[in-house]
């Protein structure tokens, strides 16, 4: 391999970064390894190690910069619907249609390599409790305008949250409803928040 050209040490940090985040979303989070990383920068093993010597903190930071990507996409989303059912199955849509599923696997393969990876479990948390947030925010706008019934919005966001994983987890091996997650997660969603049959589906 010839030498890599020099750069500014932020710049090649962040360049490895980015490296990282590309090689987590193309191929999951195992594919982030010194010598993966070195492969897509297309630089040498060590030139990784000695900008990133800890690569538990490298697969946590690539996660980190995946997902919250998304989180940042999904916002920018639900911000132009004014209408908090439409609010609602917009989400709905953008998380179960299949075109998410790179993250999906990156969240998964997180949950597992999490239980040995402190750093990568620490940002595993703080995603989701972001991502907590955020449905929170969409419950609390339906309760406050009268369309959402629930005595305790944080937890259906969390049960929300918990529902989308489950079945975009499941779909990416195609079990049971598979790629048509939308409609089976409508009607349950529709019994959390008290709304009639058919409104997130319509």
């Amino acid at each position: 391999m010839s030498r890599a050209p020099r750069r500014p040490p932020a710049e090649r940090r962040a360049e490895l970064s980015a490296a990282a985040r590309d090689l987590a979303l193309a191929d999951g989070l195992t594919a982030v390894t010194m010598r993966g990383v070195a492969g897509r920068a297309g630089v040498a093993p060590a030139l990784v190690a000695h900008y990133h010597p800890v690569m538990d903190e490298l697969v946590a930071s690539a996660f980190t910069a995946v997902v919250a990507a998304e989180l940042d996409e999904v916002r920018a989303l639900l911000g132009r619907e004014d209408d908090p059912t439409a609010r609602l199955a917009a989400l709905l849509r953008t998380l179960l249609d299949g075109t998410r599923d790179d993250v999906t696997l990156v969240w998964v393969e997180a949950w597992a390599l999490g239980r040995r990876n402190e750093a990568l479990a620490a940002a595993v948390r703080d995603q989701m409790d972001a991502w907590q947030a955020l449905l929170l925010d969409v419950v609390e706008r339906g309760v406050a305008a009268g369309v959402f019934h629930t005595d305790d919005p944080a937890q259906a966001a969390w049960q929300l949250l918990g529902m989308i994983d489950g079945l975009n987890a499941q779909a990416l091996v195609r079990w049971g409803a598979g790629g048509d997650r939308g409609p089976v997660l409508a009607h349950a969603v529709e019994g959390l928040l008290g709304l009639r049959r058919g409104t997130l589906a319509a």
